[in-house]
């Protein structure tokens, strides 16, 4: 049974979440650039995550009872197979913008403010992940592991997003800002995949594999 205590982390994640949402939202609508709006996409997803997380937390520490005898620990998985749905859905209108802006390209306005609220945003998200993810490690939490591996995701998601934005910026080639945005989607795709699998494997109690077993037995005997 998970500590009640870990919600409180679900709620930095939503609060978080909140922040980069308002944060990309503006530099998207400064500049009008594809992959600020991709970032900005990512955001929602962070936020429907956080919430979740937040629920299945709430659940897995309820303690054993008469119908679940060994707890509701594994509430915990749904939580990051939904938030690996989540990813999916955000990296197909990621790539349909990108594409529709591949398709008829438009200049760049407010480049610099842009960039800068966007960075700040990538700092909020960078210290979350890192509390997330002690924390996680600390009492094993999938739930937080999960939402913090998102947002290291996103970090670096977002890292590249200012990368192409300011190419764009310095060379003019507006081709820049959507091909970076479908490197976005192709990297929440992966991200998405990750996730789902190791939530299928435990919810299904996917078995180790034979090398692993025998390792384990050599160490208890």
């Amino acid at each position: 049974m998970l500590p009640a205590s870990l919600k409180r982390y679900a709620w930095l994640s939503i609060a978080a979440a909140l922040a980069t949402i308002l944060l990309k939202g503006w530099a998207w609508w400064l500049t009008g650039s594809v992959g600020l709006l991709s970032d900005a996409l990512e955001s929602f997803v962070n936020l429907a995550g956080a919430m979740m997380a937040l629920a299945m937390l709430t659940l897995a520490a309820m303690p054993a009872d008469q119908n679940h005898a060994h707890g509701h620990g594994k509430a915990e998985y749904f939580s990051s197979a939904f938030e690996g749905f989540l990813i999916l859905v955000a990296a197909i209108l990621i790539g349909y913008a990108a594409i529709e802006r591949l398709l008829n390209p438009q200049p760049l306005e407010a480049v610099g403010i842009g960039l800068a609220v966007s960075v700040v945003a990538s700092i909020i998200n960078l210290a979350t992940s890192r509390i997330l993810m002690g924390v996680g490690k600390k009492y094993r939490s999938i739930t937080l592991e999960a939402d913090a591996h998102h947002l290291l995701t996103d970090v670096w998601t977002s890292a590249g997003v200012i990368v192409g934005v300011g190419l764009v910026w310095a060379t003019g080639w507006l081709w820049l800002d959507p091909v970076f945005a479908l490197l976005v989607a192709m990297l929440s795709l992966v991200s998405c995949g990750c996730l789902l699998q190791c939530s299928a494997a435990v919810l299904m109690d996917f078995s180790v594999s034979k090398e692993d077993l025998m390792s384990m037995e050599g160490v208890l005997v």
